[in-house]
């Protein structure tokens, strides 16, 4: 069976980001794959100088033992943040090694209450996960107007919700 891991790519508490997480997490699930949410609402307060650079705590280390190491497909949920994604992303993947990356599968879905769904932030992060030697799926699916696609329970209207489960069907035979 296959382990994936959903990575809800913000630190800010009941994000739309997570509440996306959460039905990818379904989705997954419901093709019969091994899932589990990485939220980054439980990293670190102080990952950029406590887990950075050769330092390590146990809590960290456990993290990493659970959702990164022993993982090889990773669908990334990412807001967008001022143009871009969200700094905690990229100091979650610098505070690794890149061999904890290289050679496994990205997904990427952009999320953002704008039009662009993120598109700018999803091809910044793909250059840098390309550097890490992962391999990105080509389906990127820009989330726009995230507001309007998602009903107050967290529920995607039909045709967004019919998009996500194409990308995560085309992602499990990636």
């Amino acid at each position: 069976m296959k382990k994936i891991v959903v990575v809800s790519c913000t630190n800010r508490p009941n994000s739309n980001t997570l509440k996306v997480s959460k039905i990818y997490e379904k989705i997954v699930r419901s093709m019969r794959a091994e899932v589990k949410i990485l939220d980054f609402c439980v990293l670190p307060e102080n990952i950029a100088f406590a887990e950075t650079f050769g330092k390590r705590t146990d809590k960290y280390a456990l993290l990493i033992d659970e959702f990164v190491s022993p993982v090889s497909k990773f669908i990334f949920v990412v807001p967008e943040y001022n143009g871009s994604f969200p700094g905690i992303l990229k100091t979650f993947l610098d505070s690794m090694h890149p061999r904890e990356w290289a050679d496994k599968d990205a997904c990427l879905i952009g999320v953002a209450d704008g039009r662009a769904g993120n598109l700018r932030g999803l091809e910044h992060l793909t250059g840098i996960l390309h550097y890490l030697k992962m391999h990105v799926y080509h389906d990127k699916l820009p989330i726009s107007i995230v507001n309007k696609v998602m009903d107050t329970e967290g529920n995607f209207s039909e045709a967004q919700m019919k998009a996500c489960v194409n990308q995560v069907d085309g992602f499990l035979k990636f």
